[in-house]
């Protein structure tokens, strides 16, 4: 679908995840462009799902201070069917949980969760009281962010509030 994309709607698709505020007025003066041109390739970008809907990414003041990936490895049960469902089941209860940013399936019997937290002993101990005591895991493995080159806004759209 991307490589459907001209440098236009590239150009647009930018000024909108800088500022979803912007009105087309805004975009078409930025972009030398007249505001019809501007409303129809963004009425045809919805159209096609290129842009799905709008949001905001909260402000820092809401960020955890301190994150972590944590790698979750399910010991295989004995009857092997029960593998997806418990690793369903990890999966469920983590994303319930207001700390736990995002959780993703990692291969047949393993997981990844973004976590963050106030401070790093907070951290600690949600790793320790809530994930490392889950019956029948194999492996627990926890990567601290220290710093970010790109993406770091993400965490302000995955926080909950």
């Amino acid at each position: 679908m991307v490589s459907q994309l001209d440098d236009l709607d590239r150009a647009i698709l930018r000024l909108l995840k800088e500022d979803a505020r912007l009105t087309i007025s805004d975009i078409a003066e930025h972009l030398q462009r007249p505001e019809s041109t501007i409303h129809f390739r963004i009425k045809k970008l919805q159209e096609r799902g290129v842009i799905d809907k709008y949001t905001i990414i909260l402000g820092r003041d809401l960020w955890p201070r301190d994150l972590a990936i944590v790698y979750i490895q399910t010991e295989t049960p004995i009857i092997e069917d029960f593998l997806e469902k418990y690793v369903n089941h990890i999966m469920k209860t983590l994303s319930l949980l207001p700390n736990v940013l995002a959780v993703a399936r990692s291969g047949k019997d393993g997981l990844i969760a973004l976590i963050g937290e106030g401070d790093r002993e907070k951290l600690d101990h949600f790793i320790d009281d809530t994930i490392r005591v889950l019956p029948t895991l194999k492996r627990v493995e926890v990567f601290y962010l220290d710093g970010f080159t790109k993406g770091r806004d993400l965490v302000g759209f995955l926080v909950g509030v």
